[in-house]
C-alpha cells in the first residue's frame, strides 16, 4: 500500500496531519528569535593586557611575545595575530570552526595562567575573552547633559550601567568615552623641592597610613562586638591630611601632611578618549546581546528601560539611541516575512489561471502553509534563527513546495477527464506520479546534500539554507504523496467552472498543438538543436568576465563608520577639536538623523585617531544632495562624506566604513583587506606604503589606510651608569620616580559610595609640560640624599611607531580599503595581486585576511559545491532511472538555467555575490524537475503502449507541457516579490530571486525544445540486452519484474 492509498483510505489521518504540521510549525515561527545572519560561534579567543607607560616595544618584547609562546601550542589555532600599543596589548586567537569556543577559551586561560610568572611584577592580569562579530553591540546609547563632566561619569557607573545590564537578554555594556572615577594625589614639584621629598616618601606614606585591615570581633559573653581599625581616609580632605612620617625611611624632626606637597580631589583618572553627542560632551554605552537571544526582542526591553530611566534622569542629562543595528534587522525580517506573502499571492493567482477552478486551486494553496509552515516547527527544534537565510529559502521554495502537488493534481485531474471517478482517478493518477515526484524531490535535494557539509564560514551559514530547503522540499513531498490525493478524491472537480478555466484549456490545447508540431520539426534536426543550444549556452559563459564579483553586496542600512586619523603624535585635545570640525558638519546634514563623535578610540591609546557613528534617516525620509534630483542611498552618501571629512584642517585621512559588510569575518570587516609580510620591519613599512600609493592610483580602491604609524615622537630617559653609581642611584629608582611622576600610579583604592576607586598619583600638568621636566624630578640614593635626575641621565627625543602588529608570530603591516564605486571586489583583489608581484621582493609576501580571505574560499567551495552536487544528483538518478544514459538527459536542463541566471545579473546591473550562488544553487534543483518529467513520462509511453522513442516523445512531451509550464511559471511568480528590490535588505534578495527567474524562464524554454532531441539521440545507446535477459529468467522462476 503506498502513502497516496492510505490517506485516501483513511482521509481523517491526513486532515490531522495537515492540521499539526500547521498548528505546531506557528507556534514554533512564534518562538524563533530573530536576527540578520545566522548565530555562528566564531572560535575566536583575545587576550588583553595592560601594563601602564610601557612602551610599545616594551610590551611586544615583555608581553606578547610571553604570551604568544605560551599559547602556540594549543591544537586547533587557525591564526594568532597582535597588536602592541603604549601600556597595553591584545593578542587575538582564531581556532579552526569546528574548534568548540568554551575549550579554547580554557585552553587559553590555563597556558595564560601558566605564562604569568614571566610577565612584569607590576602588569594588570591579563583578560582572556570570546569574541564573535555578532557580538558586536545591537544598540548605541549616548548619556550627553550640560552636567560636568564628572557627574555624567558617575552616573554611568552608579545607574545607567547596571540598569541596563540587568536587562533580559543584555549579554555585556561596554562604554565608550567612559573614564573611571578615581581620587587623584596632583604633586607639586616646587613644594616637594622645597621639604626635599620624593615620590616615594609619598608612596611610603599612603602605603604606611592609608590602610584597613580585618580586625575581628570580641565576645564579652553578653553580646558579640565587630572591631574595624578605621585606617583608611574617609574624604578627599582627610586623605591630604595623610601624615608623611619619613624621608627614605628616616624619620622627619617637622609633621607634613601629602596636602603640604600635592592637591588632592576627587576626579576621574586620565582622560584618554572624549565622547560627543550633538556637541556635547557624552558617554556611549553599547547593548551587546547574550549568544541565543533574540536581538530584536532584546533591543526592546532596552528601549522600554530607557523610557522608564528618563523619567528619573538628573537634571540636564539626557540620553539617545544613536545607533539602533536592530531597526534594520526588525525591518529587513518583516520586509522578508511580507515578501513571503505576496510569493503565496502570486503563486495562487498562477495557479488559479492555469487550473482555472477554486477546488483545484484551492488543493494546489493547501500545500504552501503544509510545507513552508510545517518547516518553522524543524527549524525551531534545530535552534535557527528567522534571519536572511532561512526566510530568503522559504520564500523561493514556496515555487517548489507547489511542483508537486501541481503534478500530483493535474495528472489525477487528467485522469477525472477521461470519465474516472474522484476516488479511481485520485487512486491512479498518484500511483503514476509517486516516481516522478521522489525523483524530482530527491534530485533537488541532492543539490543541497554537498551545501550542508561545505567547510568555513560559508558552510555555517550555508548549512541554515541546506536544511531549510530540505525541511520544505520534504514536507512538500510528503503533502503531494498523501495530503494532495486525499483531497483530490473528495473535493476536486475536472470540469473548469470559472471562464478564465475554459479561456486557459483552449489556450493550452492551442500551445500544446503549436509545441508538437514545432517538435516533430525539431526531431528531424535533432544535432542542429543540440549544437545551436550549445553555442547559445557558449556565448553565455562569455559574460562571465564581465559580472561583478563580491562577496556580499553592500546594503543601505542607514548606519556607516567615518574613521578620522590624524597625524601620529597628535594629542587628544588636538583630535578632538578636529572631530568638532566633524560633528559641525554632520549637524548640518540633514540626511543624518542622529551620530556619536569619539576621540581616542572606544578603547582608549589611540589618541590620534577619532570615529563618526552615523546614523542616517530612511531612504523615504531624506533629501537630495547638492546637484541632485534624487535622494541618496547611503552608499552614495558615503561617497559624499568622504570630501568634506578629509578637508578638515590636520586630518591625514578618513576611511568611510560600512557596517553591512563586516558579518561575515572576525577582523575589521573591509572589502580589502590583507597584512604585508616579511623579515625586515623598516622595508615593510617601504613596501606596505608603495602599495597603498598603487592600490589608491589605480582608481579600483578608496579609503585605503593601514595600522602602521610610525613617527610617534618618544622621550628616552637614558641613564649614565657611571654617575649614577657614583650617587647611589639605583637605574630601578629612577625608572620608579620617572613612572610615578609622569605616567602617574595606582598608589591603593579609595572608597566612595559603597564602591572602590583607584588613588592615582603624579605631577601637576605644569610640571610635566616639556621633556626638560624631567630632569627636574628628585630621587632618593642609598644614603637618603635626594638627587636631581639631571645628573645621572639623559633625556633624548626620538620617534618610534605607535602600534607595532604580528601575524602568527612575525612583524606584519595590515592595509585595508574599500572598493571604489564602478569596481568589484574581485578587480580590487586581483589588482592587489597584481602590485604585491610587481613591488615585493623574495621573503615578502601578502596574506589576505577577514572579508577578502572569505571571499576567495567561498567561490571555491561554493563551485565545488555546485560540481559535487551535480554529481550526487547523476548518482541518484541513475540509480532511480536505472540508465547510466537518461541522467544526462534529465541533467542537461543545466547548463541552460546558468545561461539565464547570467543574462539575468547582467540585464539587472547586479553583482556574482554568495546571495546570487544561492540562487544557482537553487535552480541546479529547480530545474531538473522539468527534464524528469519528460524523461519519465516517456519511458512510461515506451514501456507500456510499446511506442517508438520519437512517437513516444510526440505523444509524451505535449502531455506534460502543461504542468511544466504550471511549474515554472509558479516557481517564477514566487521569485518576482524579492525580485522587485522593495524595503530593507532588497540587495541580498534582489540577485537571489533575479538568478531563478532568468534561469527557469530560459532553462523551461530550452529544456522543451534540446532535452527531447538529446534523448532521441542517446536512446539508440540503450542496452536492452540485461532488462530482456531479466525478464526471461523472472519468467522461469515464476516472478515478475517487481518482485512478486
Amino acid at each position: 500500500m503506498t502513502l497516496s492509498d492510505l490517506s485516501i483510505k483513511r482521509p481523517v489521518f491526513a486532515w490531522m496531519l495537515m492540521l499539526g504540521l500547521i498548528v505546531f510549525g506557528a507556534i514554533g515561527f512564534g518562538r524563533m528569535g530573530i536576527s540578520q545572519l545566522p548565530d555562528v560561534d566564531y572560535p575566536v579567543v583575545n587576550i588583553s593586557v595592560a601594563l601602564e607607560g610601557a612602551a610599545p616595544e616594551v610590551m611586544e618584547t615583555q608581553v606578547t611575545d610571553v604570551l604568544e609562546s605560551a599559547v602556540m601550542t594549543i591544537a586547533g589555532i587557525k591564526d594568532i595575530s597582535s597588536s602592541s600599543r603604549r601600556g597595553s596589548a591584545r593578542i587575538t586567537l582564531e581556532f579552526e570552526l569546528e574548534h568548540d569556543i568554551d575549550d579554547a577559551m580554557q585552553e587559553v586561560q590555563a597556558k595564560v595562567s601558566q605564562a604569568a610568572r614571566n610577565l612584569p611584577k607590576e602588569i594588570d592580569p591579563p583578560v582572556v575573552t570570546k569574541t564573535n562579530p555578532e557580538d558586536q553591540p545591537i544598540i548605541w546609547i549616548a548619556l550627553s547633559g550640560d552636567r560636568p563632566v564628572a557627574d555624567l561619569m558617575n552616573y554611568t557607573n552608579d545607574v545607567l550601567r547596571d540598569q541596563l545590564s540587568i536587562i533580559e537578554g543584555v549579554g555585556e555594556v561596554s562604554m565608550g568615552g567612559y573614564v573611571d572615577p578615581a581620587l587623584r594625589v596632583w604633586l607639586d614639584s616646587d613644594k616637594m623641592d622645597a621639604l626635599q621629598l620624593t615620590v616615594t616618601d609619598v608612596l611610603g606614606a599612603i602605603s604606611a597610613q592609608h590602610a584597613e585591615q580585618p580586625a575581628g570581633y570580641i565576645d564579652t559573653g553578653k553580646k558579640e562586638l565587630n572591631v574595624r581599625v578605621l585606617g583608611e581616609a574617609p574624604t578627599p580632605e582627610a586623605f591630604s591630611r595623610i601624615v608623611i612620617s619619613g624621608r627614605g625611611g628616616s624619620a622627619i624632626w617637622r609633621t607634613y601632611h601629602i596636602g603640604d606637597v600635592a592637591r588632592v580631589e576627587d576626579g576621574l583618572a586620565d582622560v584618554r578618549r572624549i565622547t560627543r553627542n550633538w556637541g556635547r560632551r557624552a558617554v556611549g554605552l553599547g547593548i551587546n546581546k547574550q549568544r541565543g537571544s533574540n536581538a530584536v526582542a532584546t533591543a526592546k526591553r532596552v528601549k522600554a528601560r530607557l523610557e522608564q530611566i528618563k523619567k528619573t534622569l538628573p537634571e540636564g542629562m539626557h540620553l539617545e539611541i544613536v545607533n539602533d543595528a536592530t531597526r534594520f534587522i526588525e525591518e529587513s525580517t518583516r520586509e522578508l516575512n511580507f515578501t513571503l506573502v505576496l510569493s503565496v499571492i502570486l503563486t495562487s493567482m498562477v495557479c488559479w489561471l492555469f487550473l482555472g477552478s477554486w477546488s483545484s486551486t484551492f488543493n494546489v494553496l493547501l500545500a504552501i502553509p503544509t510545507s513552508i509552515v510545517g518547516s518553522f516547527l524543524i527549524l525551531y527544534f534545530m535552534g535557527f534563527t528567522l534571519n536572511t537565510f532561512t526566510l530568503l529559502g522559504l520564500t523561493l521554495a514556496i515555487g517548489i513546495v507547489v511542483d508537486d502537488a501541481i503534478m500530483m493534481l493535474e495528472n489525477i485531474v487528467r485522469h477525472n477527464e477521461k470519465g474516472e471517478g474522484r476516488v479511481r482517478a485520485a487512486i491512479l493518477g498518484a500511483r503514476e506520479m509517486t516516481f516522478p515526484a521522489m525523483a524530482a524531490s530527491v534530485a533537488i535535494l541532492a543539490i543541497f546534500l554537498p551545501v550542508v557539509f561545505m567547510q568555513g564560514i560559508i558552510g555555517k551559514f550555508f548549512f541554515q539554507f541546506g536544511v531549510t530547503m530540505t525541511a520544505a522540499v520534504m514536507l512538500s513531498l510528503l503533502e503531494a504523496l498523501t495530503l494532495t490525493p486525499m483531497r483530490c478524491s473528495q473535493f476536486v472537480d475536472a470540469e473548469r467552472s470559472l471562464w478564465i478555466g475554459r479561456a486557459m484549456d483552449g489556450l493550452m490545447e492551442r500551445a500544446r498543438r503549436s509545441y508538437a508540431g514545432l517538435l516533430g520539426r525539431l526531431l528531424d534536426h535533432r544535432w542542429a538543436v543540440i549544437l545551436a543550444s550549445l553555442a547559445v549556452f557558449a556565448v553565455s559563459m562569455a559574460l562571465i568576465p564581465s559580472i561583478p564579483k563580491e562577496f556580499s553586496p553592500a546594503q543601505d542600512q542607514s548606519r556607516f563608520l567615518a574613521r578620522v586619523q590624524m597625524p601620529v603624535g597628535t594629542p587628544l585635545d588636538v583630535t578632538a577639536k578636529a572631530m568638532e570640525e566633524a560633528e559641525k558638519w554632520a549637524m548640518a546634514q540633514p540626511n543624518i538623523r542622529t551620530f556619536m563623535a569619539n576621540s581616542g578610540g572606544f578603547g582608549g591609546g589611540q589618541v590620534n585617531q577619532g570615529m563618526l557613528m552615523i546614523a542616517m534617516k530612511p531612504p523615504a525620509e531624506r533629501v537630495p544632495l547638492p546637484g541632485q534630483k534624487r535622494p541618496p542611498t547611503q552608499q552614495e552618501f558615503m561617497r559624499y562624506a568622504r570630501k568634506p571629512l578629509n578637508a578638515i584642517p590636520g586630518v591625514r585621512r578618513v576611511a568611510i566604513q560600512d557596517p553591512s559588510l563586516g558579518g561575515f569575518t572576525a577582523q575589521r570587516g573591509f572589502p580589502v583587506e590583507f597584512s604585508v609580510r616579511g623579515p625586515n620591519w623598516d622595508k615593510l613599512g617601504e613596501y606596505s606604503g608603495r602599495l597603498m600609493e598603487g592600490m589608491t592610483a589605480s582608481g579600483k580602491m578608496a579609503d585605503v589606510d593601514t595600522d602602521y604609524q610610525e613617527g610617534m615622537p618618544e622621550v628616552q630617559v637614558v641613564p649614565d651608569r657611571e654617575k649614577a653609581a657614583a650617587r647611589g642611584v639605583s637605574v630601578a629608582s629612577i625608572g620608579d620616580a620617572v613612572n610615578s611622576m609622569i605616567g602617574g600610579v595606582r598608589a591603593g583604592k579609595f572608597t566612595r559610595g559603597g564602591k572602590r576607586y583607584d588613588i592615582r598619583v603624579q605631577l601637576l600638568g605644569k610640571d610635566r609640560r616639556d621633556p626638560g621636566d624631567i630632569n627636574k624630578i628628585w630621587v632618593r640614593n642609598n644614603r637618603g640624599e635626594v638627587i636631581r635626575l639631571s645628573e645621572v641621565v639623559k633625556v633624548e627625543q626620538k620617534t618610534t611607531l605607535l602600534t607595532i602588529s604580528r601575524k602568527n608570530r612575525e612583524r606584519a603591516i595590515g592595509v585595508f580599503a574599500n572598493v571604489a564605486q564602478g569596481a568589484s571586489q574581485e578587480q580590487a583583489i586581483k589588482e592587489v595581486e597584481r602590485l604585491a608581484k610587481k613591488i615585493l621582493p623574495d621573503g615578502y609576501r601578502v596574506v589576505f585576511s577577514g572579508t577578502s580571505k572569505t571571499f576567495q574560499e567561498s567561490f571555491s567551495s561554493l563551485t565545488f559545491a555546485l560540481v559535487l552536487g551535480v554529481f550526487v544528483a547523476y548518482m541518484i538518478l541513475a540509480s532511480q532511472f536505472n540508465s547510466f544514459l537518461h541522467p544526462f538527459t534529465v541533467l542537461l536542463a543545466l547548463p541552460f538555467s546558468l545561461t539565464g541566471a547570467f543574462i539575468a545579473l547582467k540585464l539587472g546591473g547586479h553583482s556574482l555575490s554568495i546571495y546570487s550562488m544561492i540562487g544557482l544553487i537553487l535552480l541546479m534543483g529547480i530545474v531538473k524537475k522539468n527534464s524528469i518529467l519528460l524523461v519519465d513520462f516517456t519511458n512510461n509511453r515506451r514501456r507500456e503502449g510499446g511506442l517508438g522513442v520519437n512517437e513516444a516523445l510526440l505523444e509524451a512531451c505535449p502531455i506534460r507541457l502543461r504542468p511544466i509550464l504550471m511549474t515554472s511559471f509558479a516557481t517564477i511568480a514566487a521569485a518576482i516579490p524579492p525580485a522587485l528590490g522593495y524595503g530593507p535588505g532588497a540587495e541580498t534578495r534582489v540577485p537571489m530571486a533575479l538568478v531563478v527567474i532568468g534561469g527557469v524562464l530560459l532553462s523551461t524554454l530550452l529544456t522543451l525544445l534540446v532535452v527531447p532531441c538529446a534523448y532521441s539521440l542517446m536512446a539508440p545507446l540503450e542496452s536492452r540486452r540485461h532488462e530482456e535477459a531479466l525478464k526471461t529468467a523472472l519468467k522461469e522462476l515464476g516472478e515478475t519484474a517487481d518482485g512478486k
